[in-house]
C-alpha cells in the first residue's frame, strides 16, 4: 500500500524525537510511504526556499518548541508489529527537490568558526540537466543564527558574488531519520546515536537501505534534515540544506540483529561509529564492521581484522553535531555467493 504523508504543522515536530509523540501515520510492514521533508534553513532565502506549505510549518510551531534540536522531522510513522530488538529495513526510492534551490550556512558549531569568527551563507541553484549546483551569492550573517528556523530578511544582509564558475555534484539525501529512542521525553536531532538520527552520511539516498534497531513499540520512524549535497565532515556546520519530497519502503526484519545504523548501497556495506571523541567513534564503527563480517559473513574474527585493514575505507561523517560520527565501508562485491562458499 501506499501511504502520503505531507509535511503540515501536524504531522512534523521540530527539533526531536519522542517515544511518546502519537503517530501521524500507522503503516503495515512493506508499505510505501510518500512523504515531505522540510530544511529547517528555508529561512536563509524564503523568497527562494518557501512556499505556503514550508511556510505554514514556521508560522504555526512556536519557536518555544523548536527544542531541544534544529530540524523539521515528518512523522513519526508507526510500523504494525515493531517491538524493540527488531530491525526496520528502509528502502529508499526517490529523492526530488522540492524548489531549485539550496543554502549552506557557515556557523558558529562549524569546525573552523574559530580561524572565521563569523557566520556566513551562501545560497546555491540546481541545474537539472547536469545534475549540479552553482552559487548564486553569499553574505555574512551578522551575530549568531541562534533561532532554530529564523527568517532572514535581506535588509539584514549584503549579497556577494560566489564560487564564480565552481559547480558541485548533487545528491540528494537525508541528513536526519531514524526511530525513537527509548528514552524518557524529547531526544535531540543533532546528535546521532544507534536510533539513526542526524547521521549525515551523503549516501543516504535514492537507491540506499538504512537498517535501523528498533527502540520502542512500533518503532515511530521520522525523517528530516533534507540535503542536496554534502561532503564528508560536512566541516562548516550545513550542507546544501534543501526540501526533498522522498518515497521509501519500510519493511519490518525479525530474522536479522545489528548493533547500529547500517547502510546498504548497490555495492557496499557502511557502518557507522559514534562518540564525543572521534578516535573512539572510529573504533565503535571498526568493532561493528567486525560484527557485521563475522555475524552475517561467516569471517573468524582474526580475518575480519585482516580484511578490514587491506579491504575497507574508514571516513569522518562529520564533526559538527556535538557527537562525531565516522563510517566504515567495505565493497560487498569482493564475498563469494552463497553457492560459492560450498
Amino acid at each position: 500500500m501506499l501511504h502520503d504523508l505531507p509535511a503540515r504543522p501536524e504531522t512534523v515536530h521540530w527539533g526531536y524525537f519522542d517515544a511518546a509523540q502519537a503517530p501521524a501515520l500507522k503503516i503495515k510492514s512493506g508499505d510505501f510511504v510518500r512523504a515531505e521533508a522540510v530544511t529547517h534553513h528555508a529561512g536563509d532565502a524564503p523568497d527562494l526556499m518557501m512556499d505556503d506549505g514550508v511556510r505554514a510549518i514556521f508560522k504555526a510551531i512556536p519557536e518555544h518548541d523548536r527544542n531541544p534540536g534544529v530540524h523539521i522531522m515528518t512523522g513519526p510513522i508507526y510500523v504494525e508489529g515493531a517491538k524493540p530488538g527488531d530491525m526496520l529495513e528502509v528502502r529508499y526510492l526517490q529523492m526530488i527537490p522540492r524548489f531549485r534551490y539550496g543554502a549552506n550556512a557557515a556557523a558558529h558549531w562549524g569546525q573552523l568558526y574559530d580561524d572565521f569568527q563569523k557566520e556566513r551563507i551562501t545560497i546555491y541553484e540546481m541545474d537539472t540537466a547536469s545534475n549540479t549546483a552553482r552559487a548564486l551569492y553569499g553574505f555574512d550573517y551578522p551575530g549568531k543564527m541562534a533561532v532554530p528556523g529564523k527568517i532572514i530578511d535581506d535588509r539584514e544582509c549584503c549579497r556577494q558574488p560566489a564560487l564564480a564558475g565552481v559547480r558541485v555534484p548533487v545528491r540528494p539525501h537525508l541528513g536526519t531519520a531514524g526511530v525513537a529512542p527509548d528514552a524518557k521525553g524529547r531526544v535531540t536531532t543533532i546528535t546521532p546515536g544507534l536510533h539513526g538520527g542526524n547521521i549525515d552520511n551523503w549516501r543516504i539516498g535514492a537507491g540506499a537501505t538504512m537498517y535501523y534497531p528498533v527502540q520502542v513499540d512500533g518503532a515511530l520512524f521520522s525523517i528530516g534534515d533534507p540535503h542536496i549535497s554534502q561532503g564528508d565532515g560536512e566541516i562548516s556546520g550545513t550542507a546544501i540544506e534543501a526540501s526533498l519530497n522522498v518515497m521509501f519502503q519500510i519493511v519490518l526484519r525479525k530474522d536479522f540483529r545489528f548493533p547500529s545504523p547500517l547502510l546498504e548501497t548497490h555495492d557496499s556495506w557502511i557502518v557507522h561509529g559514534f562518540h564525543e571523541d572521534l578516535d573512539q567513534a572510529g573504533k565503535n564503527a571498526a568493532r561493528d564492521m567486525v560484527t557485521l563480517l563475522t555475524e552475517h559473513q561467516g569471517l573468524s574474527r582474526d580475518d575480519a581484522y585482516s580484511l578490514m585493514s587491506v579491504a575497507s575505507d574508514f571516513g569522518v561523517t562529520q564533526v559538527v553535531d556535538s557527537t562525531q560520527g565516522v563510517h566504515c565501508t567495505i565493497s560487498r562485491n569482493i564475498f563469494p555467493h552463497r553457492d560459492e562458499k560450498k
